[in-house]
């Protein structure tokens, strides 16, 4: 969900941006109303994330799954290797796209454990080309406590579901990429913070579009941007500058996850899927001890306005995503609901 403060922002912007007497999505992308949202959205961001001017950020007309395929396409060569630690869903989707380029080692994997855990032992190849890892696994719930250490190449990360949401910790990445639509704004459009020396050795022979220098050589407008998306990720990050940045985004996000675990924790009858010491702060995945119960559950949810809480359905289950915006009060509220059941 969205800052109420933020929707509210903008529900004026689609009107009047700034007092142009022109809404968002109707202005020019090469008008100097948007070029200002387009300034000030990557400076809050820049401020926000700690960001140095030796990393260029970037705005794609994309969600994060295109990245899959971009990402290799520009910086894996055909006879070359790349790293991928396997934690889920999504590093595997990554891998696939990378494996119709080059090579790809599977450093790390927590597939023999279900996918409730994040790999520690990382097995480096000889001269991997980068390493890629996923923060933060939305459908097994699961979360990188710190990116994998000791890495012999450029770690790039796919950040969709828990960036900003913590401090971000930029040392040793080559790139980091989020689609918007957790955290961030809308869906349809992804961030994208590369550091440009490692932007600049990627693949010329690519249609530009498809190369990451064009979007850092060109500040995200060599065609027309997302600008509606741009303008919601600014609005986000003030928001999140607003409410103390980064780390009070973090401490806020840990006690909302906590009110949770700890109840699953103690409960008979639910019981969370990620193990202790890699369970997500953004997605709290877990069972009922019956499918029936589950059922039970969801439909008295849904009587109470509580939409979204079916696990995915590749594994079923419960699923409750406490993204930034997310209340406390609508965790304790699930608690709550929860203890009905139990």
């Amino acid at each position: 969900m969205l800052p109420e403060e933020v929707l509210h922002r903008t529900q004026t912007a689609l009107v009047d941006l700034d007092g142009s007497g022109i809404g968002i999505l109707e202005h020019s992308h090469r008008g100097k109303e948007f070029m200002r949202v387009l300034e000030r959205t990557e400076q809050a961001i820049r401020e926000v994330g700690g960001i140095g001017d030796d990393y260029a950020v970037m705005f794609v007309t994309a969600g994060a799954t295109p990245h899959f395929a971009m990402v290799p396409a520009n910086f894996l060569g055909a006879d070359e290797t790349a790293d991928y630690c396997h934690t889920g869903v999504w590093s595997g989707k990554a891998m696939e796209e990378a494996r119709r380029v080059g090579t790809v080692h599977v450093a790390s994997s927590s597939e023999a454990d279900r996918f409730a855990s994040v790999p520690t032992d990382c097995r480096w190849s000889a001269s991997p080309r980068y390493v890629h890892y996923t923060s933060n696994e939305t459908i097994y719930g699961t979360e990188w406590a710190a990116p994998p250490r000791g890495a012999p190449a450029p770690l790039v990360c796919d950040a969709s579901s828990d960036i900003f949401s913590r401090p971000l910790l930029l040392a040793g990445h080559g790139m980091v990429y989020a689609g918007a639509q957790k955290n961030l704004g809308p869906s349809g459009i992804s961030l994208v913070i590369g550091r440009k020396d490692f932007l600049a050795t990627g693949n010329r022979e690519l249609p530009p579009l498809l190369q990451y220098r064009t979007y850092a050589d060109e500040h995200s407008l060599h065609n027309t941007p997302n600008t509606f998306g741009v303008y919601v990720i600014g609005e986000v990050v003030a928001w999140i500058r607003a409410q103390g940045g980064l780390a009070a985004m973090a401490e806020r996000n840990a006690a909302k996850a906590k009110l949770l675990y700890d109840f699953l924790d103690a409960s008979p009858q639910w019981t969370p899927h990620a193990k202790p010491g890699s369970r997500s702060n953004m997605n709290v995945t877990f069972r009922g001890a019956t499918k029936e119960l589950e059922e039970a559950m969801l439909a008295r949810a849904e009587e109470r306005g509580m939409s979204g809480l079916r696990g995915h359905r590749s594994v079923g289950g419960i699923r409750a995503s406490i993204y930034n915006a997310f209340p406390e009060a609508g965790v304790r509220a699930l608690v709550e609901l929860l203890d009905e059941f139990s």
